[in-house]
């Protein structure tokens, strides 16, 4: 079953119906009264599609009205993000944040950056071992056993989208800012975490 949409004439003629009755009370659309009355009626109109996509906004990865409020629950914004960060960018943090659960798997952090808007491969590493390295292989230490790494592209290019970004913001902003710092505070603390842009 779809949404009911009233329009500015429904809440008009719903607002003259609630005239009482008499002479003094015209209901004709062209009277002073009901143009005056019918004034009225675009503000319920906004409130009536605010009411229906209520459910939709209140969750975080559509939310328009409530991007304050859940910024606010998830401790954003923080420096992660910059001083301007887009619309889209903050709706894509506290999705992302919202939706962690928690992991230490290579597809639970390559989920995490594509939920902050980011493609990204993890490259894990070992030190040198005899009849397990390859031939060429840089020795190292036994750090490398907690060493592993973040592909990205050296500019991740956010594009303006209709519906999705907001009035005044940039045609296209790039920056890897909000993946260096989610996914720093996000890896598990024994671990040396390392970023490689191509």
């Amino acid at each position: 079953m779809s949404k009911p949409a009233f329009t500015d004439a429904d809440f008009a003629s719903a607002l003259l119906g609630l005239l009482p009755r008499g002479r003094v009370w015209p209901k004709d659309l062209s009277s002073v009264q009901a143009q005056a009355i019918s004034c009225f009626a675009p503000t319920f109109t906004r409130i009536s599609d605010s009411a229906l996509s209520l459910i939709e906004d209140t969750f975080p990865a559509s939310t328009i009205n409530f991007l304050p409020e859940w910024e606010a629950t998830m401790g954003l914004p923080d420096p992660c993000a910059g001083v301007s960060p887009t619309f889209q960018g903050r709706r894509n943090q506290v999705a992302a944040r919202f939706s962690n659960s928690g992991g230490q798997s290579i597809r639970f952090f390559q989920a995490f950056a594509q939920g902050l808007g980011y493609n990204v491969t993890i490259t894990q590493y070992a030190p040198f071992r005899c009849g397990q390295s390859v031939c060429g292989q840089q020795l190292g230490g036994e750090d490398w056993f907690f060493a592993w790494a973040i592909n990205s592209k050296f500019n991740t290019i956010n594009h303006f989208r209709v519906g999705q970004s907001a009035t005044g913001e940039p045609l296209s902003s790039w920056s890897n800012a909000v993946l260096e710092c989610e996914l720093a505070r996000a890896k598990p603390a024994h671990t040396i975490l390392q970023f490689h842009y191509s």
